[in-house]
């Protein structure tokens, strides 16, 4: 279950992405994340799709890695195309049955919504957690939030809470899978019963699971206490970050596709999203 959880994953490597520094990485998230949401005729999600089979390209991850990073979001993904299925009206209507009444144009924009979720997890995942390690990570983003901390804000100890989270979450989610796994050698059921019965089964799991995680915290701290760990006042960096011509060129090639979707947006004719 662990090779489920994209977040919190590194994969080592030497790619184009993998050499990107850390501080832009996390500044083309967010414009990736942007350029997503402008996304509303179906050609400039086709240029979407192209930009995230690019993307798995240059980082030399193995599609079967990343797809197994869409798993744990099945169920989101289902959820929401079957809502845009059942209650988006139009006027190209494919089945009238009883009270379901399902549109051409809610079917389209229930693909568009599942495509903008999947580029999302995916582009995301590629150009941050999967090529950055978390101490690149940790290092970028006290970086750039260096200005903070001229007014007095923690900026290095928000750094490393985020960075450290962020790390832990597969973890919990193993250690998750460990526990379902033991209570269901006891006899325990977690997929049958009303909504109330599955609650009230999954306290066996989250009891142990809160004890497992302020067990590996406190151990997590003792460790940095040992090691004299006092924050970011005096520290020196064995790497220093730099940039280089890969950041320019994938900030120009950020630039041209958020350029061609909005031109797409504009002027290309075809079904454009429903809000």
């Amino acid at each position: 279950m662990k090779a489920d959880i994209a977040f919190g994953q590194y994969y080592e490597g030497n790619s184009f992405l993998h050499k990107l520094d850390p501080r832009w990485k996390i500044l083309f998230v967010i414009f990736y994340i942007v350029v997503i949401f402008l996304a509303k005729n179906v050609f400039a999600f086709a240029l979407l799709i192209l930009s995230a089979v690019f993307l798995i390209l240059i980082s030399q991850i193995r599609l079967r890695t990343i797809l197994r990073g869409l798993r744990s979001l099945i169920f989101i993904i289902s959820f929401t195309a079957l809502i845009n299925i059942f209650w988006l009206k139009g006027e190209t209507l494919l089945i009238d049955w009883w009270i379901f009444h399902i549109y051409l144009e809610g079917l389209i924009n229930a693909l568009l919504i599942v495509v903008r979720v999947v580029i999302l997890v995916v582009g995301t995942s590629i150009l941050l957690t999967y090529t950055t390690t978390p101490i690149a990570l940790t290092d970028g983003l006290e970086r750039l939030l260096s200005p903070l901390a001229k007014i007095r804000l923690p900026v290095h100890e928000f750094s490393m809470m985020m960075t450290i989270a962020l790390r832990f979450i597969p973890t919990l989610v193993e250690e998750t899978e460990k526990i379902m796994n033991a209570q269901k050698a006891r006899g325990a059921d977690f997929s049958t019963g009303s909504l109330v019965h599955r609650a009230k089964a999954l306290i066996p799991i989250l009891i142990p699971l809160f004890i497992s995680a302020f067990r590996r915290a406190e151990e997590l701290a003792t460790a940095m206490e040992c090691r004299c760990y006092t924050g970011g006042e005096g520290r020196t960096r064995m790497n220093v970050l730099h940039s280089s011509w890969r950041d320019l060129a994938m900030l120009l090639i950020l630039c041209a596709l958020c350029a061609g979707v909005v031109l797409f947006n504009i002027f290309a004719s075809g079904y454009s999203l429903a809000l």
